[in-house]
């Protein structure tokens, strides 16, 4: 039942309510799709046994016309969820062989709607990357290939990576922090995948794999059970195939929690009843900011298409100014790593995870942290430790914190001023490769997120839709950024798009 794997979300959800294939099958077609694909390191933990139990009782609720909304639907979960009675590291030394004795409010909302685990996805460490390249257990890889590589070449070289325990470099990044569930989803192991977005952890990576990924309203979805990273701007999200596939997750991600002091206590409206409305007389913004220094020009040219195709659909097109915007990558790395050290301080070897042993509580605490913590992580603690330090709180942090302020209302006033949505690059260009960015200056690497972070300051939701190739035959992306909690305009106009652009095509299996 190897077709399976080809069909979007929707479709597998649809084709198990007529019984044209179980949930047994679907499962099946993906473990045996997942197990060929173990090279793209796009899973860290294989859930077999638990998918297939799960799978079993979907196929006995189908049988009865009974059900859930993803009865039957197999799903990647990052490994920031905390998932009961399953390992849950967060991609760090420091939670190796962590098994939750609870479940996230988040995972828990889709297997309560009758979803299957398949397994946990691999991400950057505590979400602290962008390309995926600082997870504990190594890189995952893009599905596409790098240009000009054929498939065998490809297959070649990451089979000889992989034998020899190396990093595969020169090989694409599948983005970050999310990079496992967005390979995952663009390889066809799973038709859709659960992440997060602190600074554009789902848009991202969506973007450069050529799929699609929301980032709701901060509050949207519940935190609770999410290991956090900055909870300020942590925000739970999906990966799908199409805006369709992503309008079907949040429906059943979405919710008030009060477990979760963040959450908002607002109805979750059917997103997917958004799919396929009138574009004609929404107004869409764009922000004169976004015309980054650098861009490149095939970017730009992209961006113009998706103007053009909306004022085609009937929108109207409104030139507006984000005048802090230039501010907001400093902004965001002080107020991230800030939250980074004050979250992760509980991570000290006395309570759960690993522990390396002192002569004294200080020593373990320092050995602990020392070996258990990657090189990035390491890196952003520091960084927000000093900016939370005496003497120098006020210079960076409030300073930081009022230019958030100000970015929020750059927002408010375009939407006060009728804005519907607003339309911009998801990323300055299209995906790199392993070993290429972040090296020996860390900021280029941070640079790649300049498109997205505005959003996580702002608290505002976020669509990364597919909408072209490069010149290179690699996915580039469009961002569509709402007002707070209307991810259904986003939805419908991410549609829009999305039927402009038509089909990018998927890439082949080169690595089965």
């Amino acid at each position: 039942m190897s077709h399976i794997t080809d069909l979007t979300l929707a479709e597998i959800r649809d084709g198990l309510k007529a019984k044209a294939f179980t949930a047994t099958e679907a499962a099946k077609a993906y473990l045996d799709a997942m197990e060929k694909a173990r090279g793209l390191n796009a899973y860290v933990l294989e859930t077999p046994e638990q998918a297939l139990a799960m799978a079993a009782r979907a196929d006995d609720k189908l049988a009865r016309g009974e059900g859930g909304p993803l009865e039957g639907v197999p799903l990647g979960v990052k490994d920031l969820f905390a998932t009961e009675g399953v390992r849950t590291t967060a991609c760090s030394r420091i939670l190796d062989n962590f098994v939750p004795p609870y479940e996230s409010t988040v995972t828990s909302q889709l297997w309560r709607d009758g979803a299957v685990m398949l397994g946990k996805t691999n991400n950057d460490e505590f979400a602290m990357g962008s390309s995926n390249e600082t997870s504990a257990f190594g890189a995952a890889v893009s599905p596409w290939l790098p240009p000009g590589w054929s498939a065998e070449e490809g297959k070649r070289k990451l089979d000889d990576a992989r034998s020899a325990g190396k990093t595969p470099d020169g090989f694409l990044v599948p983005g970050g922090s999310s990079g496992g569930s967005a390979a995952a989803v663009a390889a066809r192991l799973c038709p859709g995948a659960a992440g997060t977005d602190t600074g554009g952890s789902i848009r991202q990576p969506a973007a450069i794999t050529g799929i699609t990924g929301i980032k709701p309203t901060y509050g949207r979805c519940s935190r609770w059970g999410i290991i956090a990273y900055a909870s300020s701007l942590d925000q739970a999200g999906a990966f799908g195939h199409t805006v369709r596939d992503c309008a079907v997750m949040l429906n059943s991600m979405a919710g008030h929690d009060p477990k979760d002091t963040t959450s908002m206590d607002i109805a979750v409206p059917d997103y997917e009843a958004a799919i396929g409305g009138s574009v004609k007389g929404k107004v869409i913004g764009i922000p004169k900011e976004y015309r980054v220094e650098g861009m490149s020009a095939e970017i730009d040219a992209l961006w113009q298409k998706g103007i053009d195709w909306l004022r085609d659909a009937g929108a109207e097109i409104r030139e507006i100014s984000l005048p802090h915007t230039k501010y907001a990558l400093p902004a965001y790395y002080i107020v991230a790593p800030a939250e980074c050290s004050s979250n992760l301080a509980r991570y000290d070897g006395v309570r759960y995870g690993e522990r390396v042993a002192g002569r004294e509580i200080t020593e373990l605490y320092e050995n602990t942290r020392a070996a258990g913590f990657g090189a990035e992580v390491k890196r952003r603690i520091l960084i927000g430790t000093y900016v939370l330090s005496a003497g120098y709180y006020d210079a960076y942090y409030v300073r930081a914190q009022k230019i958030r302020t100000l970015i929020k209302r750059d927002f408010e006033q375009a939407y006060a001023a009728g804005v519907d949505a607003i339309l911009t690059p998801a990323t300055p260009s299209p995906a790199f490769g392993i070993g290429e960015k972040g090296g020996a200056d860390p900021v280029e690497m941070y640079l790649y997120d300049v498109f997205t972070v505005t959003v996580n300051l702002a608290g505002l939701p976020g669509l990364s839709v597919p909408a072209g190739l490069s010149s290179g035959g690699l996915p580039l992306g469009l961002q569509l950024i709402g007002r707070p909690f209307d991810e259904e305009t986003l939805f419908t106009l991410g549609h829009a798009v999305e039927q402009a652009a038509g089909s990018l095509g998927r890439p082949e299996r080169w690595w089965a």
